[in-house]
């Protein structure tokens, strides 16, 4: 365990300095777009997965947090003139907020009594959006960036790095979870949330805190989005492809693991950039479409559960 820990800090160093060196050696600003989508789509895989893959609990809301993480943004902007941390840390104390209020209005509810829940509280909150013209109402509002920061010679490398931050920290917390008591008796909520009440495990103690972890997460990674896009409206904001996008990562990769959710969305964020530069942004539903039913066909545990499985049989084998 103490060397697993010392190989995952010393990947986590390797990332972020790599990510660092790519904002002083790479000219070309592409892939500085396309990698904050690939980091950003890695961020909410890994976030939904501690509510929606160790408890079990599918969220469908993932587009209302990622959506109030933008306007959090906008509001504290045009309000203020609030810096980008400033922004990150108020949408992800937002986020702990409505996981919170999400959590204690759905405590009893399960399976997909919850998940329309969620998404209804996606419609809600996009409402309610639409009709505040202080953020620009349904015409939506372009947003001017301040000045970069050093030592950064862009803006749009800046929130590259960023997010590359944000992935840090959602990895990490999710490892943590996983490792630890929450995550054991998280899994024993997924498996029979009765029998794990019945033996003492705190299920809805458990349930508030993942809602809110992953809340806090959600709306953390939708805040530097605004600034990147420099627009922001309702449609784009609360679109629902991206709470269909952080499931299916998610489901692809695997669940059981922390690592899962990185592989799916590494794997389909890079198919999606490819196919929007190839051939188009609209095949992308599509591939994500067929690659969801394939997995969960064939793999219905992820690509970290096939691999599990190939291994035993290997090891069968060789007995």
């Amino acid at each position: 365990m103490k060397r697993n820990g010392i190989a995952f800090w010393i990947g986590v160093a390797v990332f972020l300095a790599a990510a660092f060196l790519m904002t002083k050696v790479v000219t070309n600003q592409y892939p500085f777009f396309a990698g904050y989508v690939i980091l950003q789509f890695i961020a909410l895989a890994v976030s939904w997965s501690i509510l929606g893959g160790y408890a079990g609990y599918v969220n469908f809301g993932t587009s209302a947090f990622f959506g109030v993480g933008v306007y959090s943004s906008v509001f504290l902007v045009n309000a203020f003139g609030a810096p980008l941390p400033l922004q990150i840390l108020t949408a992800a104390a937002m986020g702990a907020l409505m996981g919170l209020a999400l959590g204690l209005l759905t405590l009893r509810m399960q399976g997909i009594f919850f998940s329309i829940a969620t998404i209804a509280l996606t419609i809600i909150i996009e409402t309610a959006i639409i009709n505040w013209r202080y953020v620009g109402g349904a015409a939506g509002i372009q947003i001017q960036r301040p000045p970069v920061t050093p030592p950064f010679d862009n803006y749009v490398q800046m929130l590259f790095f960023v997010q590359a931050l944000l992935v840090v920290l959602a990895v990490t917390i999710s490892r943590y979870i996983q490792n630890s008591w929450i995550g054991r008796g998280l899994q024993a909520l997924k498996d029979d949330e009765l029998a794990a009440e019945c033996t003492g495990v705190p299920t809805l103690r458990l349930k508030l805190l993942a809602c809110i972890i992953s809340g806090a997460l959600l709306c953390a990674v939708g805040a530097p989005a605004a600034m990147y896009l420099q627009y922001a409206d309702p449609a784009s904001a609360f679109n629902l492809n991206y709470s269909v996008s952080a499931l299916a990562m998610s489901l692809i990769g695997g669940t059981a693991h922390w690592l899962g959710p990185v592989i799916g969305a590494i794997l389909l964020g890079t198919t999606q950039q490819l196919l929007t530069v190839t051939i188009s942004s609209e095949v992308n539903v599509l591939v994500l479409g067929l690659m969801l039913v394939l997995f969960v066909v064939g793999a219905p545990e992820g690509i970290i559960g096939l691999v599990r499985k190939l291994r035993r049989s290997g090891k069968e084998d060789e007995a």
